[in-house]
Formats: C-alpha cells, sequence, structure tokens
C-alpha cells in the first residue's frame, strides 16, 4: 500500500460516510466532502471511489504528495483536508520558515523550494509544528461542538504518523 493509499485510509476512517449536520459549516458531507466545497456534485450519491479521486486531485498534487517525506505528506494530506490546502502548505512554510531558517515566501502554494526546504529539516519536528498550528487553529475557531473530535483526529494522526516514522523516510533522510 502506498502513502497516499494509507493517508486515505486514515481520513476516511475520521470523515465516515453520508452526513447532515446543521451545525457543520460544510453543510451535507459524505466521505469529508462537503456540499459547501462542490456545490455542484450529488454529495448524498457520492462513492468512496469517487471520493478518493477527489482528494488526490485537489488536495494530494496540490500539497505535492508524492514529492514530500512520507510523514510529512501524511500529515498534510489529513490537515489540508480538515483545514484546507492553503492553510496545510502556509503552516508549513512557516515550520520550515522558523524551525530552519528558511526564508520561504509564504504563499500557501507547495513549490520546489518548499519541496527542497524539507531536505536539511527534522521531518518529525516539521509536522509536529504543523499540527501544533492546527490545534492553535482550532482553538480559535471557538467550536465546542467538534473541538474534541478535532484533537483526538490531531493525536490519531500523531500516532499514525509515528508508525510510519523510520520506513520510506529513512531513506530521504528523515
Amino acid at each position: 500500500m502506498d502513502i497516499f493509499e494509507k493517508a486515505i485510509e486514515f481520513v476516511l476512517k475520521h470523515e465516515g460516510g453520508y452526513v447532515f449536520d446543521p451545525h457543520d459549516p460544510g453543510g451535507e458531507t459524505n466521505f469529508g466532502i462537503s456540499k459547501k466545497a462542490y456545490p455542484n456534485l450529488n454529495i448524498k450519491e457520492l462513492t468512496e471511489e469517487q471520493a478518493k479521486a477527489i482528494y488526490k486531485r485537489d488536495y494530494w498534487d496540490k500539497i505535492k504528495g508524492d514529492e514530500l517525506p512520507h510523514v510529512v505528506a501524511f500529515a498534510l494530506l489529513d490537515t489540508a483536508i480538515n483545514c484546507g490546502v492553503f492553510k496545510a502548505s502556509m503552516w508549513l512554510q512557516l515550520s520550515l520558515n522558523l524551525l530552519c531558517k528558511k526564508g520561504l515566501k509564504m504563499d500557501g502554494v507547495i513549490g520546489p523550494k518548499t519541496v527542497a526546504a524539507l531536505e536539511e529539516c527534522s521531518k518529525p519536528k516539521i509536522v509536529m509544528y504543523v499540527l501544533y498550528l492546527r490545534l492553535r487553529h482550532y482553538l480559535s475557531l471557538e467550536n465546542d461542538r467538534f473541538f474534541r473530535g478535532w484533537v483526538e483526529r490531531v493525536t490519531d494522526l500523531m500516532k499514525e504518523i509515528a508508525k510510519i516514522g523510520g520506513g520510506q523516510d529513512a531513506q530521504r533522510g528523515a
């Protein structure tokens, strides 16, 4: 199983199937795909395979998941899905700037410079800082209804990342 498949398995475990919670700002969702983000999509009839294709095209490819070290790609995909591609990308760039003194342009777009900046940095520290920024974001939302679930998801994500920790990333300079 490749890293995208592992990451999507994690995402789908947390996103579940069809839900229409009136308190969710995304509105109607299925496999985590929201009507708000995809207004022309029949959310109720969305299949898991269609959701995976959307996640690959609109999230994984935009964060350059195939070019990132596995632990970073895994964490960033879930962060992008839960908080948005732009925020996830900005948090990665901010983490690289603060922890590795990279001086990257904070544009929210992962390009060759952002990918290259990861080569010389501690991937676990970068991932933990991205997740710290994600938790701070949740605190700023003051949303008691979903807060506990969001924090539990990040905790679960950290456990999954710890399992991936070596392996392929050791070969990529984790």
